[in-house]
């Protein structure tokens, strides 16, 4: 189907004398047509990002949106602006379907198109803008199509993912069957589940997925079944074919781009409160080439995804095996925190509590506990001290010092 969108696009550039820029609504790159001649400023630095990242950026999408590009029918032509990168001019095709927008073609011009007319208010458009409209209009029904079936997979991993474990075995054969017909996918093939978090759905019914290497079906779930779904925070499972079991890169580039979506983002505090800003994140099971096994990789997932939100050090995208303690933490039920460490963790002694979790991680090691958090010993000893008094625990005791080390770790989940 993508050479299907090449083909098209390539129609629409010959069609204008242009070259054409296929991306989906969330300025994802499809396809492109190849250009003409030696002017290298034909190139801006947009459609340059564009290609090579194949992504715009949200500051780039936010000031393409501002000209109405969501809400058009007709072809609108957008100015140039060298400070934001746009050295020439564009016009806009919608990609819609059936009054969806889907997509967006942006043909460049040098100059030849600015006497085109583009339609609206009672003028007709141009025959060669009205043939590309009509082609945007099949590109349209096409990625209606493979956004329908990318649903139908969607909705299929997300019954195998939430089911009962007595209802399993017939999800599993049910998403193995889609996605032999579907994607002609063989038995056997080496899988892996990434976890994006957090995740805004409102806008992301119906939409087609990105065409990532490997990326096989995606939908959003709660983040935990313990809340109601309206106060839920929403993560995005993405299936993802893997090379070999032991080989995530495929996984990791799938993680990264979602994660650069505009839809992954901070998710709405409880009574509509703005939360206070916390990382998105993405985390990624282990690979298996059993869907049976797919459940259990998702919970792994989600709990890497959960941890790198907690532990900026493990970065943005994580992999299960990667986060430590927090491969027990984030299996327990979520409680209140433990009475002894409930005073340090108020806000008022927020650097007591660093002082003492960057004590425990560095094992106890008093010079390199105030080297990393840049303060002399004795200022060290003085803080470990409230620590004992505010908690009643001996920083001597292992045992007082596991206790006080995993209740600072589950207080950032």
């Amino acid at each position: 189907m993508r050479r299907d969108y090449q083909q098209l696009v390539d129609e629409i550039s010959a069609a204008l004398g242009a070259p054409a820029t296929l991306e989906d609504r969330d300025f994802g790159l499809i396809a492109f047509g190849a250009h003409e001649g030696d002017d290298d400023e034909v190139m801006d630095p947009v459609r340059t990002r564009s290609i090579l990242q194949r992504r715009s950026s949200a500051a780039v999408r936010a000031w393409f949106e501002a000209f109405g590009i969501a809400r058009a029918k007709t072809a609108l032509r957008i100015p140039p602006d060298p400070a934001a990168g746009v050295f020439r001019g564009r016009i806009c095709l919608p990609v819609r379907h059936r009054g969806i927008v889907h997509g967006y073609v942006w043909l460049l011009d040098d100059g030849h198109l600015s006497d085109l007319e583009l339609g609206g208010r009672g003028a007709p458009p141009d025959p060669r803008i009205a043939q590309a409209m009509e082609t945007a209009a099949r590109i349209g029904a096409l990625l209606a199509e493979e956004a329908r079936a990318g649903a139908e997979l969607g909705d299929l991993l997300r019954e195998l993912l939430t089911c009962e474990p007595g209802a399993r075995r017939a999800a599993e054969a049910a998403l193995h069957d889609a996605l032999r017909g579907a994607l002609r996918f063989p038995p056997g093939s080496p899988l892996a589940l990434v976890a994006v978090l957090p995740w805004d759905t409102p806008d992301a019914e119906g939409a087609p997925l990105p065409s990532l290497p490997g990326l096989l079906a995606a939908c959003p779930l709660p983040e935990g079944s313990e809340e109601p779904p309206a106060r839920a925070t929403r993560v995005m499972a993405a299936l993802v074919r893997l090379r070999s079991p032991g080989s995530l890169a495929p996984a990791h580039t799938v993680a990264e781009h979602l994660l650069r979506s505009p839809r992954a983002g901070a998710a709405p505090a409880a009574g509509g409160r703005t939360p206070a800003p916390r990382p998105r994140a993405a985390g990624i099971g282990t690979g298996t080439t059993e869907l049976a096994d797919l459940p259990a990789a998702w919970r792994q997932a989600l709990a890497a995804a959960r941890a790198a939100r907690a532990e900026p050090r493990l970065g943005a995208v994580t992999q299960w095996d990667t986060i430590g303690a927090y491969r027990l933490l984030t299996v327990l039920p979520a409680t209140g925190p433990d009475p002894a460490v409930e005073a340090l963790l108020a806000p008022a002694h927020t650097e007591l509590a660093r002082t003492a979790e960057a004590f425990l991680d560095c094992a106890g090691q008093a010079g390199r506990t105030a080297q990393a958090l840049g303060i002399h010993r004795q200022t060290l000893y003085y803080r470990l001290g409230r620590v004992e008094k505010l908690t009643g625990l001996d920083l001597d005791e292992g045992e007082d010092r596991l206790l006080l080390h995993m209740a600072l770790k589950a207080a950032r989940l």
